[in-house]
């Protein structure tokens, strides 16, 4: 069985080989049309039958190696082989649905809203899901992955601190510039521990892995993977849009993005996108390509666009497919992809452009395992968004999107990862399937606001019309959902489960703030407050100070670059001083707790990576989080205040108040589930010994 499978996938990739192979060709035989031509074919030719006699001998040593690797396959499912059990499932189906919060779940379940996740409820099991502490995306989905806890997995934020300047680092992936002229970036991978879908591959049992986060850089393993969350866009960034208007008036500093004046010159506006620097040129510049929206004489709602060569018809507001880029480099091109979106034609020109994303069809980093996989995919579905957090909450944020704007986006992207997942279901047929969906928890975190109607962030907008958009949401899911049940059989383990749930935003908590006023950290004479990262604080007079969404750091002596903190009975004392003045804090203005929980995190948590994350972890109250500006280091004398953003809804609470959810189509027979206990789980189903080093435990044992 394993050499046939083997046999199918070779027939397969060497198919997508050839086509990809005949593409390229292609491509340079067109750049060399001209002077030289009869050169370029000629040399085409002894590439085209080099390349035949390299595929005739590997298809004539594929059956050596195919019984080698089934051997290896063979003498691995021995050893993790466990005789005891007698499962019989062929396949395990996990979707993913980042954010679905059990609260919600059961009202709609209760109201009739959901039938298809009521079925799954009655025909297995249904379950409240513990989430990681903290209850953050990466963290969650690493442990769902691995089976492990933070402490041993290394994942406690989407950033941490650079211990030598303070600044934030990104936790899950290290990318290194080229250090030589038009050389690749050096990426590694930060997290550690085996993912569950690499242990199986190691026995012979293929996995298709889609957009689970924290999977960029892809690890080699027996299966095909496409990474998610923290996957850069073409710019080295986690994704910054650009927005070109005529008004002076709508020109401004964005964050998670770029604003551009733009002047109408005979119904043309020309302009620039922008992508990588351009290490081929001194100081290496962002490199520019053109493009020009030619504007309707008439009233018309139709432009068009004309970028690289391409002509597209643009709506207003509606946007357009995905456009292919190709930004110079040197003699070399780098390829990525956007959508454009049009807003306004007259009397004023707007107009909205995605982050530029890495082309699929030619990636410029690895976002895939194999390498061509995202190539393959793109051929069969044609392009779709490889960024890691594709959908644009900041262009919301700062108001350069709208409402529908932002759910036209979200739900484009999210049909894409419907065809992926249904693509791939169709092909596993042993083995484990498994797509997480953004969608859920992007519109959640921005809509979160039209649940209530006095939250604050109504007075700095909002639309009539988007009250029941998280409704709409949890019904498209059990729609999805029902189309799902539809393609599996009494030998395929259904999971759904979501990361952890989530409660409304309605007030900031600026912990540097408060670490300043109570003389933990200590800015430089003169200064009453701090730009971003720190900008004015003393160093050498600080003991603690906050980073990202819910990580306090002591400024321990040797391990941090300008720690005063002394190891030991010092640090411990600060440590326990800071949780009892924070637990239970309260926000005087409304006359309720802001924070309900600090935890130590040596004290919940026991492995080798402890010390990379934070010393403490705030568990915030229902309503509360991090302020905008603690979190990427701002200090200054306010302590509490309104949350004004379309951001409105969060998870970054007390773990304890934002359990996800768990569905299976058989009934649990653990008392309660968390999300580390989901690796072992899908070892068990393959007859498979968990590793001793697996914190979880089996849901059905």
């Amino acid at each position: 069985m394993i050499m046939v499978n083997k046999v199918k996938i070779f027939s397969r990739w060497l198919t997508v080989a050839a086509v990809l192979l005949s593409l390229v060709q292609a491509k340079e035989a067109a750049a060399y049309i001209g002077p030289g031509a009869g050169i370029a074919f000629f040399s085409s030719f002894f590439i085209l039958l080099a390349t035949f006699f390299l595929a005739l001998l590997i298809i004539l040593f594929w059956p050596i190696r195919v019984l080698i690797q089934a051997i290896k396959h063979r003498l691995k499912y021995q050893k993790y082989f466990d005789q005891n059990s007698h499962r019989k499932t062929k396949r395990v189906v996990i979707l993913g649905l980042d954010g679905m919060d059990p609260d919600l779940t059961e009202r709609f379940m209760q109201q009739g809203l959901l039938p298809n996740f009521s079925a799954l409820k009655e025909e297995g099991s249904y379950s409240r899901l513990q989430t990681t502490c903290p209850a953050i995306s990466p963290v969650a989905w690493s442990s769902f992955a691995t089976g492990l806890t933070p402490a041993r997995h290394a994942i406690f934020d989407f950033f941490t601190r650079d211990r030598s300047t303070y600044l934030p680092i990104l936790s899950s992936v290290d990318i290194q510039k080229p250090t030589g002229r038009l050389k690749k970036p050096k990426i590694k991978s930060l997290k550690k521990g085996r993912a569950f879908w690499e242990i199986l591959g190691e026995v012979g049992i293929s996995s298709s892995v889609l957009r689970v986060p924290v999977t960029f850089p892809p690890v080699k393993f027996s299966g095909r993977l496409l990474s998610a969350m923290c996957v850069p866009d073409l710019k080295g960034t986690q994704g910054t849009f650009s927005f070109y208007t005529s008004r002076d008036s709508r020109l401004q500093q964005c964050t998670g993005g770029t604003c551009f004046k733009v002047v109408n010159r005979g119904n043309k506006i020309s302009s620039f996108l922008y992508g990588p620097e351009d290490p081929s040129k001194k100081g290496a510049p962002e490199s520019k390509i053109p493009f020009e929206v030619i504007l309707p004489k008439t009233n018309s709602d139709c432009a068009q666009l004309l970028v690289c060569g391409q002509k597209f018809l643009l709506k207003t507001r509606e946007y357009s497919p995905w456009v292919r880029l190709s930004f110079p480099m040197g003699r070399k091109k780098v390829y990525g992809l956007c959508r454009f979106l049009i807003l306004e034609t007259n009397p004023d020109f707007e107009m909205y452009v995605t982050p530029i994303n890495i082309d699929p069809e030619n990636p410029v980093l690895p976002i895939s395992h194999p390498f061509v996989y995202a190539m393959y995919l793109a051929k069969v579905m044609n392009s779709y968004a490889t960024l890691g957090l594709a959908e644009d909450t900041w262009a919301l944020n700062e108001r350069i999107l709208d409402e529908q704007g932002f759910l036209d986006q979200t739900y484009l992207n999210h049909r894409e990862r419907e065809q992926m997942f249904f693509h791939e279901l169709d092909k596993v047929r042993r083995g484990v399937c498994a797509c997480v969906f953004d969608t859920t928890d992007r519109i959640q975190h921005m809509f979160w606001r039209y649940l209530e109607k006095d939250h604050p962030a109504h007075r700095a907008g909002g639309e009539p019309g988007y009250e029941k958009t998280i409704e709409e949401l949890y019904k498209n899911m059990d729609e999805l959902l029902g189309r799902l049940r539809q393609k599996l059989d009494e030998h395929t383990l259904l999971i759904v489960l979501s990361d952890h749930g989530f409660k409304s935003f309605r007030r900031c908590v600026s912990l540097n703030s408060w670490l300043y006023l109570n003389n933990y950290l200590v800015l430089k004479e003169g200064a009453k407050e701090s730009g971003e990262w720190f900008a004015q604080v003393d160093w050498s007079r600080t003991r603690a100070y906050a980073l990202g969404l819910g990580g306090i750091f002591i400024n321990l002596k040797g391990r941090e670059a300008q720690g005063i903190v002394q190891p030991g009975a010092e640090f411990d004392r600060l440590k326990g001083e800071l949780s009892a003045r924070l637990s239970g804090l309260k926000d005087e203005t409304k006359g309720v707790v802001a924070i309900n929980q600090v935890y130590d995190c040596q004290r919940i948590y026991q492995g080798p990576y402890t010390d990379m994350g934070p010393d403490l972890i705030v568990g915030y109250a229902e309503g509360y989080r991090i302020s905008w500006d603690s979190a990427v280091g701002k200090v200054n004398g306010t302590v509490f205040e309104d949350n004004l953003k379309s951001w409105s809804g969060d998870h970054c609470l007390d773990p304890k108040i934002v359990p996800g959810v768990l569905f299976c189509n058989r009934k649990l027979k653990a008392a309660s589930a968390r999300m580390i206990d989901i690796a072992p789980t899908v070892l068990r189903e393959f007859n498979l010994h968990v590793p001793p080093s697996m914190e979880g435990k089996p849901l059905f044992d």
